[in-house]
C-alpha cells in the first residue's frame, strides 16, 4: 500500500503541482506523519519536491519535471496503471482519473525501442581515438539489432587473450565506460565485457534467437566476494570537494566545520590507490589503516620516481 499511495502522490503533484499534507492524508487514510516520511523517500529517490511550512505552504513539484520519454518500459507502464486503478476503486478521485487517462496515452504512443532519447547525447568516444571506439560502440549495437554473433579477441586484467564468441544483449555505460551483456559460448553463460578490453571484434554472419534475461539479472556491481570491496572513510578539505562528489557522488559528502566526510564502499582492486591519489592532498584516507598505508606507500614510490629525473 505505501507504493501505492506514493505513486498516487506523484501524480497527484503532477496534475496540481500544489498540495497540502493534511489533503493528501485525508485522501489516503494515513497521517500527515507517513505524508511527510513518503515524501522524504521519493526526495531521496530524485523527484524534485518541496515542502513549504505555513499558512501559504503546502507539498509542490518542480514546474520543469515531466514524466519523460521512455522512462518506463511497457510492463513498468502496466503495473504502474494497475497500481493506480487498484487504488482509484477504493478512493474515487478524479485526479487519479485524469493521471490513469494520461499515462495510458502516453504508455500507447511510445514505441518502446532500444534507442537513446532525443534530448540525450552521449559522447562515446575515449581521449586516444574517438573514432575507432564509437565504430566499435556502433558494431556491437547493430549486432544487438541484428542479433548477430560476434567474435572477440579479448584481453582480461591479468594480460590473457581468449578468443570468445559472443551474442550481445545489452549495452550497459558503468561509471563513464561501456560493457557489453552478452551470452559467452566458452563459459556458457551470460558475462559482462568491457568494451575497452576487445582487442579486435569481427562479425560472424551467425544470427541467434536472444536469451531471455531479468534486468536484476545485470551484474551491474563487477565484484562478488566481500575481498573485493573496502568500507573505507575519508577526509576531503574544500580543495578537492568536486573530484569527491564527482567520484563518490554528493549524496555520500557531508560537511564536518570546515571539512567533508564520505562513508562509502568501494571495489577495491589496482586502481583504487591511483584513483585516491587523482584527488591530490586535500584528500585523506582515515579508515582503513591498510589502505591509508597502500596509498602512502604509492606517494613515496611517486615521489622516488620524480627524484630520479
Amino acid at each position: 500500500m505505501k507504493f501505492q499511495i506514493m505513486l498516487g502522490i506523484l501524480f497527484t503533484l503532477l496534475a496540481r503541482r500544489k498540495i497540502s499534507a493534511g489533503e493528501l492524508a485525508a485522501k489516503y487514510d494515513v497521517s500527515t506523519r507517513s505524508i511527510y516520511r513518503y515524501v522524504d523517500e521519493m526526495t531521496i529517490a530524485g523527484i524534485p519536491i518541496d515542502v513549504t511550512r505555513g499558512q501559504n505552504g503546502g507539498i509542490y513539484i518542480s514546474d520543469a519535471f515531466k514524466l519523460p520519454k521512455g522512462l518506463m518500459t511497457k510492463e513498468e507502464y502496466s503495473r504502474a496503471v494497475g497500481a493506480m486503478l487498484a487504488m482509484n476503486e477504493q478512493l474515487s478521485d478524479p485526479v487519479l482519473d485524469s493521471a490513469i487517462r494520461k499515462i495510458t496515452a502516453q504508455m500507447k504512443s511510445e514505441k518502446f525501442d532500444s534507442g537513446l532519447s532525443g534530448n540525450i547525447l552521449v559522447d562515446s568516444g575515449t581521449w586516444g581515438d574517438e573514432r575507432k571506439f564509437s565504430e566499435k560502440l556502433s558494431l556491437i549495437e547493430n549486432a544487438i539489432e541484428a542479433q548477430e554473433a560476434l567474435e572477440i579477441d579479448y584481453c582480461s586484467r591479468e594480460r590473457e587473450h581468449t578468443k570468445r564468441k559472443i551474442y550481445p544483449h545489452l549495452l550497459v555505460l558503468k561509471q563513464n565506460l561501456w560493457y557489453v551483456y552478452a551470452y559467452c559460448t566458452v563459459r556458457n553463460a551470460f558475462r559482462m565485457f568491457k568494451l575497452g578490453r576487445m582487442r579486435t571484434i569481427m562479425r560472424t554472419g551467425e544470427t541467434f534467437e536472444r536469451i531471455p534475461f531479468a534486468r536484476e539479472d545485470v551484474p551491474l556491481k563487477f565484484w562478488h566476494d566481500s575481498e573485493a570491496t573496502v568500507n573505507a572513510r575519508f577526509e576531503i578539505m574544500p580543495e578537492s570537494i568536486t573530484y569527491a562528489e564527482e567520484w563518490l557522488g554528493i549524496e555520500n559528502v557531508t560537511k564536518q566545520g570546515d571539512k567533508y566526510i564520505c562513508e562509502v564502499s568501494l571495489h577495491d582492486d589496482e586502481s583504487l590507490v591511483k584513483t585516491i591519489l587523482a584527488a591530490g592532498a586535500g584528500f585523506r584516507v582515515l579508515s582503513p589503516a591498510s589502505l591509508a598505508e597502500r596509498v602512502r606507500a604509492e606517494a613515496n614510490r611517486l615521489l622516488e620516481s620524480y627524484s630520479r629525473v
